[in-house]
């Protein structure tokens, strides 16, 4: 895991963050990799696969029943 260093962070800030945590019942640390997590990965956002798979809807869907070939293929001959 990765660590973070917070320099000249002021007083009130610190206190606010002291505060917030306590309301929430975690540590000071705890309550900055929260905020942290929620303002870089918040919940609305737009995953790739989600984002994907409407597309595929929108342009009509993807037949996932088609029959596979299962004939035998022969092996490549290097040689």
């Amino acid at each position: 895991m990765a660590s973070v260093t917070v320099r000249n962070l002021s007083d009130e800030t610190h206190r606010a963050l002291r505060v917030r945590a306590a309301m929430h019942g975690h540590s000071t640390e705890a309550e900055i990799r929260a905020i942290l997590d929620n303002t870089v990965r918040p919940d609305n956002r737009i995953k790739l696969g989600s984002l994907l798979a409407k597309i595929g809807l929108e342009v009509g869907g993807v037949d996932l029943e088609i029959e596979r070939d299962k004939s035998p293929t022969e092996p490549l001959d290097f040689e």
